[in-house]
């Protein structure tokens, strides 16, 4: 049973963070060497992954610790370049942990493909001619993917969409619903509208022009829930109650003002994002979808809601398209997003969305809770003056030792490092 509390974590060494890693989930020397070795995507598998191949670019990979999803815990790999990002995570799903973790559920996976239809005259009625034909629509989508079908996936249902008077004229727009389990789904769906779409030229007598999936996966929902005590967020300097109501003041700044909200959904994001990118799923779909929806209601707002429940405490809850995979593309090639994969331990491609929200939920809250008492730039600067360090020239023991003088000063600048790390080796 995987334990997520990473006791002492911060202060070990990342060949000891990997040996705990490695003891907790049975990772064998092969598995630890391609975390600690360079080279784990070689050369030769990236350049048959993309064009124009001439090396591979590395980025950090840490794990987010205490998350309890369901009850269960879960180790969440994230592949991020932002210092705080990984340390704020984990340390909201800590609170989280002490009121019952994170409640998550999905909606299945259903994804969309788009086939355009133009040169028409009738819309309304080249509508009701696809719709009369829904039957051998689907089977002629389906026939197309015998794998996926033998794994209870396939085309669902088909819905028409009728723009009567555009730039370009008359225009329709068939959308097919595919259940496409546990892929993302791009492929596939792509696949069966292009298959379908000679049947619908002939049945409507348009001409179809685009054929491709929607990013906006409406009807593939991941959602997560957590409810923290008063008694859990408190300080030493504030009380749990004042917090919750500066967050709630926060959040409903987002929920109102898209400038605030393009932010506030940013910070979400910085938490999804890397646990997509660390599975190798495609997150600029997942980017995508996500602002799309909070577009939904005609403008921009939160993904995510905030409030107070009867018993005065914090309840948060996120609901957003959540399209990610565990078989196909990267998710398959690149060897770390396997191994992310196994560290988490998800079953499903709706697991893993529910655990990606969940994320996004902790880490917004993180930025909520530091907005609503001492600012952001408090704990993340202490954070960022490690990197400033590194760029100044420290090495080894002289990384913390710059950084933490910085912070302790709240100047965190190129130039001031310097002074401190000649200072430094002066002594």
């Amino acid at each position: 049973m995987v334990d997520s509390r990473l006791p002492n974590f911060r202060s070990l060494t990342p060949a000891q963070r990997v040996e705990h890693l490695a003891r907790i989930t049975d990772l064998s020397e092969d598995e630890v060497a391609l975390i600690t070795q360079p080279g784990a995507l070689s050369v030769e598998r990236a350049n048959g992954m993309v064009e124009n191949v001439i090396g591979t670019f590395e980025l950090p990979l840490g794990v987010g610790g205490n998350f309890q999803v369901n009850g269960r815990d879960v180790l969440v790999p994230m592949v991020v370049e932002e210092p705080s990002v990984v340390a704020a995570a984990s340390y909201m799903a800590k609170l989280a942990r002490d009121c019952g973790g994170f409640q998550t559920s999905s909606t299945g996976p259903l994804m969309r493909a788009q086939v355009q239809v133009l040169g028409i005259t009738d819309p309304y009625g080249a509508r009701l001619a696809l719709l009369k034909h829904r039957d051998e629509i689907l089977a002629l989508a389906n026939s197309r993917d015998k794998v996926l079908i033998g794994l209870g996936g396939g085309c669902r249902d088909i819905e028409v969409h009728v723009f009567p008077d555009t730039a370009r004229g008359p225009m329709i727009v068939m959308h097919l619903i595919v259940d496409v389990r546990d892929a993302m789904g791009a492929n596939t769906v792509n696949t069966m509208a292009e298959s379908v779409s000679p049947l619908v030229e002939k049945l409507t007598a348009g001409t179809v022009r685009l054929r491709i999936l929607s990013n906006l996966a409406d009807l593939r929902l991941s959602r997560a829930r957590v409810r923290l005590t008063p008694a859990v967020l408190r300080t030493p300097e504030r009380s749990g109650e004042e917090i919750i109501e500066g967050v709630l003041d926060a959040y409903t700044f987002a929920a109102i003002d898209p400038y605030r909200a393009a932010t506030h959904n940013k910070g979400i994001m910085n938490g999804i994002d890397p646990v997509i990118v660390a599975t190798g799923n495609d997150w600029r779909a997942v980017e995508a979808g996500a602002h799309a929806y909070a577009c939904r209601s005609g403008r921009y707002t939160s993904l995510t809601t905030w409030e107070k429940d009867t018993q005065g405490a914090l309840v948060g809850t996120i609901e957003m398209p959540m399209p990610v995979g565990l078989v196909g593309g990267a998710t398959k090639t690149h060897p770390l997003a396997q191994l992310s994969l196994k560290i988490m331990g998800v079953q499903s491609a709706q697991e893993l969305g529910e655990v990606a929200v969940a994320v996004g939920l902790a880490q917004n809250l993180g930025a909520l809770r530091a907005l609503a008492t001492e600012g952001i730039q408090r704990g993340h600067m202490a954070l960022h003056a490690r990197n400033i360090a590194l760029v100044a020239g420290a090495t080894g023991d002289e990384i913390d030792a710059v950084a933490k003088r910085m912070a302790a000063e709240h100047d965190v600048r190129t130039d001031r490092a310097l002074a401190l790390l000649e200072e430094l080796r002066r002594q």
